[in-house]
């Protein structure tokens, strides 16, 4: 339940950060700053669903961490730190391509695990772990 508790005031810090960061930047924005916006929204609309799913079950008395969640967990983490890594290095061939700020580069690579780690984790978990 504290952990819950902890992912919701994460949110909540995160989202005031980027209201502060979207209003105290005096110069207009480009379109991968508003892109970066979306998939940061995004990320907190997924963590605010795994919080409410973890809320909830905690209400009905189920515990919150079993074999199962842990092993969907354990196998989402392997295929996101597989298929991130692919991501940098495309990442970096494009980079070498085009011209692009180093911290842009590294802020849509940091996005991009993230949302690779939430669409990772949507398919294993609606899809289900055979026994291995």
């Amino acid at each position: 339940m504290k952990k819950t508790v902890l992912l919701f005031v994460i949110v909540a810090m995160v989202a005031v950060a980027c209201v502060f960061w979207f209003i105290s930047s005096g110069e207009g924005f480009s379109s991968t700053d508003m892109f970066q916006f979306s998939i940061i929204a995004l990320i907190l609309v997924f963590a605010i669903f795994v919080g409410y799913k973890k809320f909830s079950s905690a209400k009905r008395g189920e515990p919150t961490e079993d074999e199962l969640s842990k092993k969907v967990l354990q196998k989402t983490a392997a295929w996101s730190y597989y298929i991130s890594l692919y991501m940098w290095v495309a990442m970096i061939y494009i980079k070498d391509r085009m011209t692009m700020d180093t911290e842009e580069v590294l802020g849509t690579g940091i996005l991009a695990m993230a949302v690779c780690f939430g669409v990772c984790w949507l398919i294993i978990n609606f899809k289900g772990i055979k026994n291995e």
